[in-house]
């Protein structure tokens, strides 16, 4: 009874364990940065659409509803959106030279095709990310 009991529990934690992996892996449709994930859709020229954001950032928030938005509408198998912590990972932003959070990237493939800063306007938000897809 106390084998039944113990596998039981080490299979009850293994899917605990798999469900939060996976959710770390998303918020809320949105795939988090992973280095070697982000390099693979490159190399198959994927789309990427990129939030850079702060938890703490206004305009960030702000950004959020028009961005989910876009994701909802254009989620597919050839557009990856993914989002980048503005304070954990310093060094996408070197490489990408980014200044600041609340910036929105769009990549086809390795190519940079799309860049917009700070911009909450709902409208022109829109027509640029779109414009890129």
């Amino acid at each position: 009874m106390t084998r039944l009991f113990i596998l039981i529990a080490t299979i009850a934690a293994a899917v605990v364990g798999a469900v939060q992996l996976s959710a770390a892996a998303s918020t809320d449709g949105w795939q988090i940065y992973d280095e070697a994930e982000f390099m693979v859709a490159q190399g198959k020229g994927k789309t990427i659409v990129v939030d850079v954001y702060a938890d703490w950032c206004p305009t960030c928030r702000a950004q959020a509803p028009i961005m989910d938005e876009l994701r909802t509408e254009k989620q597919s198998d050839d557009v990856l959106f993914v989002k980048v912590d503005f304070d954990e990972e310093k060094e996408f932003l070197r490489q990408h030279r980014i200044p600041r959070q609340s910036t929105i990237l769009v990549f086809d493939g390795e190519a940079e095709v799309m860049r917009s800063i700070a911009q909450t306007d709902r409208t022109r938000l829109r027509q640029k990310v779109l414009g890129a897809l």
